[in-house]
């Protein structure tokens, strides 16, 4: 059996594909590729392929060097069948990655979810490494979790456990992309903060953020960061409510199933160090007082290759 595994992340805005050493969670090479622009199967497909032979060719190490292709995907996933079953952010309906990988490279391909595989890499080599019971958060385009229970992830019934941005946090609330409305994901997530900043520009508000934008790109986190810097009243307006909507989901969490540790990832709790320490003062002024002294909270620290290590590791957990 190789050390090496190829794992790969496959998200809304980006594919991410690396060969991993799975002895040490070691990158050993990677290609980001965006997707933003690439809605449907045939082109997602062309560029995992294209992403796979790259960062082969980038490592210099043959297809016979690896053991297994393990592939996370942002959408709900059949495990057992390799089949992305719905991933609406690229336009993928009843997709069996695992045959077309298969037959493309002659190697075991695994899928799980997005949050899944980011929620693997931390629990192996992260801040999860020691523990045995935690739920890993992470907010991004929207807000997933991964609940790990003495030391093995709880799928649910249906395989749909730990999705925490679909806790109502506001009945009759904002719509959200899920169909529903009032969701936390809704208010908290990284596009929900984006949606309300730009709102509020369009209503004639004024913020230091203005200086960094740049004319049809979204706004990136390193903006915001930059504005909340420089005390910029709306962006931190925006960005305290955010917190007071995370808190409460994150209290939820806590009073419910009341973990030692919960594990903070995403761009923004990497790159917003105040949203991140914000949302957890808040989370435990709204808790339980006897849960509250009690959780740890932790931020992940695999960064960008928590998704394609934890892929990497696919086999390796569910065996």
């Amino acid at each position: 059996m190789s050390n090496y595994s190829i794992g790969i992340d496959l998200g809304g805005t980006k594919i991410l594909t690396a060969i991993v050493d799975k002895t040490n969670g070691e990158v050993i090479s990677y290609i980001k590729k965006k997707t933003k622009k690439d809605k449907g199967v045939e082109k997602i497909i062309k560029k995992i392929i294209n992403s796979i032979n790259e960062v082969l060719e980038t490592s210099n190490k043959q297809i016979d060097e690896i053991d297994t292709i393990g592939i996370g995907a942002a959408g709900q996933v059949d495990r057992d069948n390799g089949i992305i079953i719905n991933a609406p952010n690229i336009d993928c309906r009843e997709l069996n990655i695992k045959e077309i990988l298969e037959k493309e490279f002659n190697k075991p391909v695994l899928l799980g979810n997005d949050v899944e595989i980011a929620t693997i890499g931390e629990m192996y080599f992260g801040a999860g490494k020691e523990e045995k019971d935690f739920v890993c958060i992470f907010v991004g385009t929207g807000i997933g979790s991964g609940i790990v229970q003495n030391g093995k992830l709880r799928y649910g019934t249906t395989g749909t456990a730990g999705e925490i941005g679909h806790i109502i946090v506001d009945v009759g609330g904002r719509p959200c992309g899920c169909g529903g409305c009032g969701c936390l994901e809704a208010y908290a997530s990284r596009l929900a903060i984006e949606k309300r900043i730009i709102g509020a520009l369009k209503k004639g508000r004024k913020s230091d953020i203005e200086n960094y934008l740049v004319e049809d790109k979204p706004i990136k986190t390193s903006m915001i960061r930059k504005s909340l810097e420089n005390n910029d009243e709306l962006v931190t307006q925006i960005i305290n409510e955010a917190s007071e909507y995370l808190a409460s989901g994150l209290a939820s969490v806590i009073n419910f199933y009341n973990p030692s540790l919960i594990i903070l990832g995403g761009g923004l709790m990497d790159a917003v160090d105040y949203f991140y320490r914000h949302s957890i003062e808040i989370a435990k002024i709204k808790s339980l007082p006897t849960p509250a002294v009690n959780i740890r909270f932790a931020k992940a620290q695999l960064g960008d290759f928590s998704g394609v290590i934890g892929a990497a590791l696919l086999q390796n957990y569910r065996e």
